[in-house]
């Protein structure tokens, strides 16, 4: 399986190449501007390729808009020739052609997917970005072993999460966003090994499942979903590869988990616009490589802790719109430093913007402590802060044999 994977990763930089020297999704996609890198060879019908025709020629049936006319030159044996179809030798025998890839990025096509697309089992890609596909993704996809990218984003898409993306087995890139997938996302999602999870702007429901496996992502972006709860404490199982975490407008409540502080590989952590409470994690501290942090629009708590100021990529830090009291030295001048910051609408007395006594009181005289309640909040018995006080060894969370 491994040596299959790896066949498909050349092969999928090798159609990459093809897709990005084409003149056809340079401009504005116009038919006449298209060059296809099999142009003017003719192909020799195989099996597979007729499989491919028999597939392609189903296609087209269901396709009920065509404004750009992508698909005008679907016709005949020749599918190689087809524009966004893109063939290339055979894994198991490089004497014979097939169709490895299909791009009909940004062709606004109208239609559905049918069964027949699981005859294209040498598919590496399916790049779908921005058309009007509609209804359900097939089952039978299932067949689609070598495939390595898939992506359905900006279309029409509906029902829930299409499970059966999770039993493609070279599978490395999966982006969903921006269609009409709704309700839980499946908890196996997160033990592949994807490289790239988006699933933003559908309407999945629920909660971010509670125990993440062992994901490889570098980038998983949940924003603009009604998923509620809180963030996992398994999150921390993403923290050899996560860069990348995008949580904006997802109606997570409770604290933000010490755990965060696990992923000593992130760039940009943005859990805007949710109902966070409790204060910053001090383990945050220990996020070496983080450049960008956004706070906003929550109703977190306490003390900007001066260690997250000094953080030493830190280049745009937005807290605005919370409830925050203190801020931490270096804190208070941030923009000296050519960091963006803004701290405006919280409880900082010495500061322009601010909320009033009265709102802040109604907040602050009701501490959240973050560990006698972590999902959810409540008041504390300390009369301060908890989390506050967490000791500054976040720095230790990375592992030592890693850079």
């Amino acid at each position: 399986m491994a040596s299959s994977a790896n066949s498909a990763c050349v092969l999928v930089f090798l159609l990459l190449h093809l897709l990005f020297a084409s003149k056809t999704f340079s401009a504005m996609h116009s038919h006449s501007s298209i060059h296809h890198p099999h142009r003017h060879h003719h192909t020799p019908i195989n099996s597979r390729l007729h499989q491919a025709y028999i597939a392609l020629q189903a296609w087209k049936q269901v396709i009920y808009s065509d404004p750009f006319n992508f698909t005008s030159n679907w016709f005949g044996l020749s599918v190689c020739n087809y524009t966004g179809v893109y063939c290339a030798p055979s894994l198991d025998d490089p004497k014979v052609q097939v169709v490895a890839g299909i791009d009909l990025n940004f062709a606004n096509i109208a239609g559905f997917l049918p069964d027949e697309l699981g005859l294209l089992t040498d598919l590496a890609l399916i790049h779908l970005n921005s058309n009007r596909f509609c209804g359900i993704l097939p089952m039978t996809l299932q067949n689609l072993t070598l495939l390595y990218e898939l992506d359905i984003s900006n279309n029409r898409f509906v029902g829930p999460f299409p499970s059966v993306v999770l039993s493609l087995p070279t599978l490395y890139y999966l982006d969903l966003r921006f269609n009409e997938f709704e309700g839980p996302l499946p908890p196996q999602l997160f033990a592949k090994t994807y490289d790239a999870i988006f699933v933003n702007n559908n309407l999945f429901t629920s909660v971010i499942p509670p125990n993440l496996g062992k994901g490889r992502a570098s980038v998983v972006v949940f924003a603009n979903n009604k998923f509620g709860g809180c963030l996992p404490p398994s999150i921390a199982n993403f923290a050899e590869t996560l860069q990348e975490l995008l949580l904006i407008n997802t109606s997570l409540s409770g604290c933000l988990p010490p755990e965060v502080g696990f992923l000593y590989k992130l760039r940009v952590l943005d859990v805007s616009n949710n109902n966070i409470v409790g204060p910053i994690p001090y383990s945050i501290a220990g996020l070496a490589h983080l450049e960008q942090l956004n706070l906003a629009h929550n109703m977190m708590t306490g003390l900007v802790a001066e260690g997250i100021c000094s953080l030493p990529n830190l280049a745009n830090f937005t807290l605005s719109y919370n409830y925050f009291c203190e801020e931490e030295r270096i804190c208070q001048n941030l923009t000296s430093k050519a960091i963006v910051f803004d701290d405006r609408w919280n409880c900082l007395p010495e500061k322009p913007q601010q909320r009033s006594k009265k709102e802040c009181s109604a907040v602050l005289e009701h501490p959240v402590d973050c560990f006698e309640h972590p999902c959810g909040g409540g008041s504390g018995s300390s009369g301060g802060f908890v989390a506050a006080a967490m000791p500054a060894t976040a720095p230790a969370f990375a592992p030592a044999s890693h850079s």
